[in-house]
Parts: C-alpha cells; sequence; structure tokens
C-alpha cells in the first residue's frame, strides 16, 4: 500500500535568482522532463509548480504503463524521482501561483507570489484539473464527502460505502484503490458500458463489492452536514433512484489549467494549447507540453515525450538567438 504520508522536500527555498535561460511553468511528468533535459543542456532552468510537484501523477495509486516498472511503481515514487533527476542538472524548483506572464521581444517574465522571474523562453506544462460535475450539492459538500483524489483521501473513508463516477480509466484504477479501504463502491457511468482499459474493466469485475449503475446520469448529492445519499437517473426510463452513499469520488474527465493565457497564447474551443509539431505555440519562445495541449492521449508516456520535445525546441529557440546576435 502507498504510504500516504510521503511529502516531497525541497520546494519551499526562497528563491533569489530573477534570470534564467528557460522557465518552466508546471511540475507534472511534461514539465519535470522538460527541466531534465534543460539542465543537461546547461540551461540554467526554473519550474514554478502552484500545486504539488508531480501534477496529477503524484496522486495515482499505481502506474503500471509506465515503461522500465514491469510491476508498476506509485505516481508519488516515480515524479519523486524524476525531480530528483531534475535537481541533479541544477534545475530549480519554486512552489508559487503565477498572477500573470508579460511578454517582449527579449524575454518571458512571470510574476508570481514570490517576485518576478524572467527567461528568454517558457515553457507551459500547467496541466490540468478534475472536471466538476456542476450538479446540485457538489460545492455543499467539497471536502465534506466529495474527492477528487483517492491517494489523498482514502483514508477518511475506511469501511464506508462511497460513489465511484465515471469508469474511465481514473475511475476503474482508483476504485481498485479505494477497495483497500471502503466497505463498497457504488460506480456510476453516463455512456451504456465502462471506457476503462480491459485489463482494468477485468479487475473490477472480479470484486464482489462494486456494484455499477451503468448509462445513468447523477442528478444530485445529498445530505446534511456531510455526504449521505446520491441521486441518479436512468436515461432509458427517465427513473430516478436515491443511494445511500457516505463519499463520492468524482473522475469525469479533465479541463487544462489555461485560465492565465486566454487571449495570449492560442486555444482550442475546450481550453488547450494549440502548438505545432515542435510545440511552438503562436508566440516566439513560447511551447506547450503535457496535459495542457491539445493532443490525442494524456499518459505519462506523452507527458514525458512532450517535455523532451519542449525542452529541444526551446534550446534550438535560444541558439536562434544567438545567432542572430
Amino acid at each position: 500500500m502507498i504510504d500516504l504520508k510521503f511529502q516531497f522536500d525541497g520546494t519551499d527555498k526562497k528563491i533569489e535568482e530573477k534570470e534564467y535561460d528557460v522557465i518552466i511553468l508546471g511540475a507534472g511528468p511534461a514539465g519535470i522532463t522538460a527541466g531534465i533535459y534543460t539542465g543537461r543542456a546547461l540551461l540554467k532552468t526554473l519550474i514554478v509548480e502552484e500545486k504539488m510537484i508531480g501534477g496529477e501523477a503524484a496522486s495515482t495509486d499505481r502506474i503500471e504503463n509506465y515503461p522500465g516498472f514491469p510491476e508498476g511503481i506509485s505516481g508519488l515514487e516515480l515524479m519523486d524521482n524524476m525531480k530528483k533527476q531534475a535537481e541533479k542538472f541544477k534545475t530549480q524548483f519554486l512552489m508559487s501561483t503565477v498572477h500573470n506572464v508579460a511578454v517582449s521581444e527579449e524575454k518571458k517574465t512571470v510574476i508570481a507570489d514570490q517576485g518576478e522571474f524572467s527567461a528568454r523562453t517558457l515553457i507551459v506544462a500547467t496541466g490540468s484539473s478534475p472536471k466538476s460535475l456542476g450538479i446540485p450539492g457538489e460545492q455543499k459538500f467539497k471536502g465534506r464527502g466529495i474527492s477528487y483524489c483517492a491517494t489523498c483521501d482514502a483514508p477518511f473513508f475506511k469501511d464506508k460505502d462511497i460513489a465511484v463516477i465515471g469508469a474511465g480509466n481514473s475511475g476503474i484504477q482508483e476504485s481498485l484503490f479505494l477497495l483497500e479501504y471502503v466497505r463498497s463502491i457504488k460506480i456510476i457511468e453516463f455512456l451504456p458500458h465502462m471506457t476503462a482499459e480491459k485489463i482494468l474493466q477485468e479487475r473490477i469485475k472480479q470484486k464482489n463489492n462494486v456494484t455499477f449503475y451503468l448509462n445513468s446520469k447523477l442528478r444530485s448529492i445529498n445530505g446534511s452536514q456531510t455526504v449521505e445519499s446520491v441521486t441518479i437517473e436512468k436515461r432509458e426510463t427517465g427513473e430516478k433512484t436515491e443511494l445511500p452513499v457516505d463519499g463520492v469520488f468524482v473522475w469525469v474527465g479533465l479541463k487544462p489549467n489555461t485560465e492565465l493565457f486566454k487571449g495570449m497564447l492560442n486555444l482550442d474551443d475546450y481550453g488547450f494549447i494549440l502548438t505545432d509539431e515542435f510545440l511552438k505555440t503562436n508566440i516566439d519562445g513560447i511551447f506547450a507540453a503535457g496535459d495542457v495541449r491539445k493532443k490525442i492521449l494524456r499518459q505519462v508516456a506523452t507527458s514525458v515525450g512532450d517535455g523532451a520535445l519542449s525542452a529541444y525546441s526551446a534550446l534550438q529557440y535560444i541558439e536562434s538567438l544567438h545567432s542572430e546576435s
């Protein structure tokens, strides 16, 4: 079982330096990989992260499809190893909220809680966050029975009955982890079938304390002080049913963390950053990598590839500036 007390170290140090070759926004798999590559290229690199080193990957109990780990590896352990590798090549980490990014021909300036930091190039790897449900009860019970992170909150639901919303990879994979703690799970899925990988589907079907409510809409989350039940509606008939549960875990998709770049970078209709094949955005010297950009597949492996390519493109951009001067 994963050590839920695991903590990352060395991210609360005050950063005195203000000028860099590369600033990377986001310390998930894409951002840290980019930092490894730029660090090895002897580029002075700063990674700025607002929430948690490792991003969504760090909150995943077990990653089984990342090459090189035949028995799988916890997300926390994998991301901690990546961070240590980046630090080996002198990449610096800063935990801080970024409020604005100013762009000029000479530099990109990041305005954060801990000051202003400038670089010749910027890699946006801010990732994505879980989507909200937008139903009655969601806001009321956030932190009082509703969770978006099994690794973070599973111990609070020991021997409880819970609902999991979403039967994709995340919903099923995290349900398997939750079963180490909870008494039972009700999985509610909008579609008439699960969309998780077949191997995950087979594993969850073998559990005798899991009930599936497919082709069903979640209508509301109910309770007084904490979650007491959920109301679902069968899509075929419109029949509504109230299911008693002590908690709700939500995995219904992701939204890109791009609020900061609206009106600056070109985004698609869903808010993901548009890039070319070199991961360049519409602004010279700004690149995007990982789950924040428009792409077909969002996995740790694809984010790592994005991180490597964005770092290479950033290096090529800096070298082009040298050749022009």
